[in-house]
């Protein structure tokens, strides 16, 4: 530390304070600023003197150049020079300086040799010393000089700029660092980290206290990373330590930090791949993006590396291209990749092998580019196409007896066009035959063959075919089925059969996908018991494969085989993987469908039934157990059928019942909802056909949970009908009047809705309905219908002055309606009939007032008179009763359409009353002759 000034050595051994520290530091630099004034004011004798130009360059190029020529220039002297200072090589001074530029010149570079960065100045210099040397005429022009001059000082700039990192380390803090890395060197770790850490927080910007990353690493501690990656950022112009952090990100198993690391190390990746094209750090980078699954920048990095890749390094371009298309063949991008390969075609075609052959043709093929397909293979395998004479070669043909000169003019004229359609009519002539070399390896026959095939040229690929079939299908049978598949797309199962028939035979290839080909094969020549017993083989090795069982099943059924389609038919999964498994669910509903409908054209209801239940449940899930629904199996006549049953305790399987729908949701929209509905109606209409009511009802009651069904109203209201039907048909009244009810809410003015409600309440016997008609009175007071009902409802219950009042509200806005009357007049008859009555001589006066105001716009028929004698009968006037009761037997029933004569004859009822009169009095005779007439049965 005798280096060091006294304050500073006070200052690290904590004799003083900074602030102390600081105030010496600036006294001694203030006394040396006197001292240097002081030597400045003595008077000079180097003061710089202008110099002498000749031509247009200075005498200081002149000389270097010179001295690079290996020639000697004398120095112009004149009274002006006299007093100038030029630097002499034998003054001391003047070597001290040049000797310490010299070697920080060539620290510098052999710092950014090591550090991989761009050739330098002393490589251009060194390459023109060689060419100056070679040439016997060294004579340079001024130009050749001044150009020079400029592209020395262009190097020098861009040396000078980027050696200029900037420590931002103050001055005083600078020997503490130092005395950091000694302690550091010196194994004091301790004190290294405690002056390091001064230093950070002091001079928080400074890079140099990076040593705390090597103390940290050394101790294998984690935050070493983190200290280097400060010092990094805080001096990003050292690639060694960006691409050493990337290392230990790496080893962490940190892959995204790596590659920031290493993009860090390369600010400008092109220069260099291509001043190092084997770059290992940069691919090292690409490989880490293709590990984190970035595809795409890992392909346009090694895009942009072809792009820099000189012509010399064609085999590495070739390779680079093959793996590249490889990838984004695997990545079903097959633009790019055809891309990539054209590419490498176009630029090295000399290094193409045959394995690039192989794919380009093969990416040609699965972009159905077959005319680009067999133009690689003609140019690169040497295949050699014979086409019929084409109408440019018969012209030449016929231009043989045409002078040369006239040859000439016309060939002069017509270049331009022939070019274009030659080319065109080269492409459109007929392939008579094809010539493939020996050398030519079976793939590339393979690919030149599905060429033919698919530009319909049939007839030269069949000797192909026949020599390529005489190699063993356990070895070739990939190509074997490649062209099979072509024969089939072109149509040509004749031609497909022999090779798939060759292929369902060998050990290797006795797979599921083979039989399937074959087994189409048959079925399109009309094969179809082979075909059947191809399908067969297939859903025996892929029992989940459903194009396979569906074919096979349509294929027993042409046969007549119903048992046999339906056993193909059959169930694919079980339960536990139609709740997990989206694809599977999907694939059990196609089966379905195809079962049920041909379970319906064969007439098995009960099994149909069975396959509909099954689909519609997969699609109300959730809302069968919001419904509390559950499909039930049964045994009936020894055969397992599906049941639709109510039960009580059953939990939800999941919380989330919206989630659950989506889910559900997203397993059946292969159909859509008009599918379905058409489904849920035909699984209704069949429950209904074998009187299966109460499933309907369940049924109906689960689609109302169901959102699509719920939220179309046109739907809701089918369905609400369709519960209602079952309800009232299953005798269940109770939950039928709950039907009715939501109806006549919504439309309240329907006739029909109320003669359903009324048949229900008479059939239900329930009083419930009583307090909904007053509510839907109170909102609804001039309907005419719900009037008269609650007037009804009052006289069923004793309120005949409320009955009255409702009767005589009817009365009034429906006065020629006779039922008006007849209520009117039956309720004061009951409120005379009472016992505790004031006026009831008056009640039965106004009562028949009524009855004959009945009587008068009904008329004399058999019901006008039944019911007056009734009403006379109730009050005790027998002997009046008696003659309209007579009356009313003699007349004739009325005719109504729709109603059988004996439901509106009303004879028995006449008679039975009269013989309640006649037993009364004591004639019982007549009274059983009465019976004995007219109520035998």
């Amino acid at each position: 530390m005798s280096g060091f000034s006294a304050e500073l050595i006070d200052y690290l051994e904590g004799r003083i304070t900074f602030e102390e520290f600081d105030r010496r530091r600036d006294e001694r630099k203030t006394e040396d600023s006197e001292e240097f004034t002081e030597d400045e004011s003595k008077p000079s004798t180097s003061a710089q003197a202008k110099a002498n130009i000749e031509d247009g360059v200075s005498p200081g190029v002149q000389q270097a150049f010179a001295s690079i020529l290996g020639e000697t220039v004398e120095a112009a002297s004149s009274e002006e020079d006299s007093l100038s200072y030029i630097d002499d090589e034998d003054d001391r001074d003047y070597n001290v300086e040049k000797e310490e530029a010299v070697k920080g010149m060539t620290k510098k570079r052999k710092k950014r040799l090591r550090q991989g960065g761009k050739r330098g100045l002393k490589s251009k210099l060194k390459g023109e010393e060689e060419e100056e040397e070679d040439d016997d005429d060294n004579n340079m022009t001024v130009g050749d000089v001044f150009k020079l001059e400029m592209e020395l000082n262009r190097e020098n700039r861009k040396l000078m700029k980027g050696r200029r990192h900037g420590s931002k380390l103050p001055q005083a803090l600078r020997g503490l660092m130092g005395e950091a890395n000694i302690r550091y060197a010196r194994g004091e770790k301790e004190d290294a980290i405690l002056m390091c850490m001064e230093i950070i927080r002091q001079s928080p910007l400074a890079y140099e206290p990076s040593t705390l990353a090597m103390i940290y690493e050394d101790n294998q501690d984690m935050d070493s990373l983190q200290f280097g990656a400060y010092a990094a950022h805080l001096n990003p112009s050292d690639c060694e330590e960006w691409i050493r952090l990337a290392e230990m990100s790496v080893e962490q198993d940190n892959i995204r930090q790596a590659i920031i690391c290493y993009s860090q190390s390369w600010p400008s990746f092109p220069a260099a791949i291509k001043y190092d094209p084997t770059n290992v750090r940069y691919l090292w980078e690409l490989s880490l993006q293709m590990r984190l699954g970035e595809h795409k920048q890992c392909m346009d990095g090694y895009r942009k590396i072809l792009s820099v890749l000189p012509l010399e390094d064609g085999e590495q371009f070739m390779q680079l291209s093959k793996d590249m298309a490889k990838s984004y063949y695997e990545s079903n991008d097959l633009p790019s990749a055809l891309s990539v390969v054209e590419e490498g075609l176009a630029r090295h075609p000399g290094l193409v092998s045959d394995d690039f052959i192989n794919m380009a043709a093969e990416l040609y093929i699965c972009s159905r580019q077959y005319k680009e397909a067999l133009q690689v293979l003609v140019k690169f395998a040497n295949v050699a196409l014979i086409r019929a004479e084409s109408q440019s070669e018969s012209t030449a043909l016929s231009q043989k007896d045409v002078g040369p000169e006239e040859q000439q003019k016309e060939g002069e004229e017509d270049s331009k066009s022939n070019t274009a359609e030659d080319t065109v009519a080269e492409d459109s002539c007929e392939i008579l035959d094809v010539q493939v070399p020996d050398s030519v390896p079976v793939d590339l026959r393979a690919k030149l063959i599905v060429c033919l095939i698919h530009l319909n040229v049939f007839t030269p690929p069949e000797g192909l075919v026949s020599s390529l079939m005489e190699q063993s299908p356990e070895e070739i049978g990939d190509l074997y089925l490649d062209i099979a598949e072509a024969y089939l797309e072109q149509g040509r199962y004749t031609s497909a059969l022999p090779l798939l028939s060759a292929l369902v035979v060998s050990e290797k290839y006795d797979l599921a996908v083979v039989w399937l080909q074959h087994a189409e094969c048959l079925k399109a020549l009309g094969h179809m018991k082979e075909a059947a017993e191809s399908y067969t083989k297939v859903v025996e090795m892929a029992p989940v494969h459903l194009e396979a069982r569906l074919s096979l099943a349509t294929v027993q059924q042409q046969l007549g085989r119903m048992d046999c389609a339906l056993k193909a038919l059959e169930s694919m999964y079980d339960s536990d993987t139609l709740a997990q498994d989206s694809s599977a669910a999907q694939k059990e509903l196609k089966l379905l469908l195809h079962r049920s409908t041909l379970l319906k054209t064969q007439g098995q209801m009960e099994d149909y039934l069975d396959t509909m239940i099954t689909m519609i449940s997969m699609l109300l899930k959730v809302a069968m157990q919001r419904a509390k629904v559950c499909v039930h199996s049964v045994t009936l006549a020894g055969q397992n059928h599906l049941r639709l049953v109510k039960v009580e305790d059953v939990l939800p399987e999941i919380a989330d019942h919206e989630s659950a729908y989506l889910d559900n949701m997203c397993k059946t929209n292969i159909l859509s909802k008009e599918d379905w509905w058409q489904l849920l109606l035909s699984c209704l209409l069949g429950l209904c056909d074998l009187k299966r009511y109460e499933e309907v009802d369940l049924l109906v009651e689960s689609a109302m949970e169901f959102y699509s069904f719920y939220d179309n109203k046109p739907r809701r209201k089918e369905l609400e009908f369709f519960g209602l039907s079952s309800t009232i048909l299953n005798q269940n009244y109770y939950k039928a009047y709950n039907y009715i009810r939501l109806m006549l809410i919504e439309d309240v003015d329907l006739p029909q809705f109320w003669n359903i409600f009324h048949q229900l309440t008479i059939s239900s016997q329930h009083q419930r309905h009583h307090r909904f008609c007053l509510r839907l009175l109170l909102k609804h007071p001039d309907n005419h219908a719900l009037c008269v009902l609650c007037g009804h409802n009052a006289m069923v219950s004793g309120s005949f002055k409320h009955a009255l009042g409702q009767y005589v509200q009817a009365l009034k806005t429906h006065p020629e309606n006779p039922l008006h009357s007849l209520y009117v007049g039956l309720t004061f008859f009951h409120m005379a009939s009472q016992k505790y009555v004031a006026k009831r001589h008056a009640l039965v006066l106004q009562g028949f007032s009524f009855l004959w105001r009945y009587v008068e716009l009904r008329g004399e028929c058999q019901e006008s008179m039944y019911n007056l004698g009734r009403a006379l009968h109730q009050m005790g006037l027998t002997h009046l009763a008696i003659h309209y009761y007579q009356k009313a037997l003699s007349l004739p029933a009325w005719k109504l359409d729709g109603i059988s004569d004996d439901q509106v004859d009303l004879r028995r009822e006449i008679v039975f009353n009269l013989s309640l009169i006649y037993q009364a009095s004591g004639n019982m005779e007549v009274a059983r002759q009465l019976i004995r007439t007219h109520c035998t049965v």
